[in-house]
């Protein structure tokens, strides 16, 4: 719910065996936690009074694809679904897809793309939490706002991304600078709004 990809790793050869025909499970505090993972009181999705329980996670196989950063590993997004296999109502994946059904039968289609802007510090994952996440350095100390030369100075990074992204199965526009210091952004392709916000939780 936080926009952070949440799940498990399957073994390959049991995901084969079982997982692709039953699917696997997940609690159903995962949509309604805030982004410490700390949960949330006052949903009726999950709460200490239904227990916790588990929901099912049911793969789906237009999304499987190859993660060329993770060795020897694939991807796949399931579908938070009820013991009875419907969709849990309050998933966002399920909420996109209802609205797409609607558009759909009015005769329409919804198409997006994403423009994926972040801010590239020098300092390391852990030195950022050591300080609080405060007084972090940026990569770029002024306006890099279609500045190749600025750009430059992370390119190592943005190719790097650039390439994953597309071994991935993404569609990679363009990578360009931002006007905040050390700011950035990917570009992709628009396509379909479900395909497109699933290629979104790739990146």
């Amino acid at each position: 719910m936080q926009g952070r990809l949440q799940g498990k790793r399957i073994h390959a050869p049991f995901f084969l065996a079982d997982t692709l025909k039953n699917g696997t499970e997940g609690c159903n505090y995962l949509l309604a936690v805030d982004i410490d993972m700390n949960t949330i009181q006052g949903y009726a999705v999950s709460s200490w009074e239904t227990g916790y329980a588990d929901m099912g996670m049911s793969p789906d196989l237009d999304t499987l694809r190859y993660l060329p950063w993770q060795e020897g590993s694939a991807f796949v997004i399931a579908d938070f679904v009820d013991h009875d296999h419907v969709g849990i109502s309050v998933s966002p994946r399920t909420i996109l897809k209802r609205q797409l059904e609607r558009l759909d039968k009015a005769g329409m289609v919804a198409l997006c793309g994403t423009e994926l802007e972040f801010i590239v510090f020098k300092d390391t994952y852990e030195e950022a939490w050591d300080k609080g996440y405060k007084d972090l350095v940026p990569a770029n100390q002024y306006n890099v706002d279609y500045s190749l030369g600025g750009t430059a100075r992370v390119e190592k990074l943005l190719r790097e991304i650039r390439v994953s992204m597309d071994k991935a199965g993404l569609i990679v526009e363009s990578a360009k600078g931002e006007c905040n210091l050390g700011q950035h952004e990917i570009a992709f392709r628009y396509e379909d709004a479900l395909r497109t916000c699933d290629n979104h939780s790739v990146y």
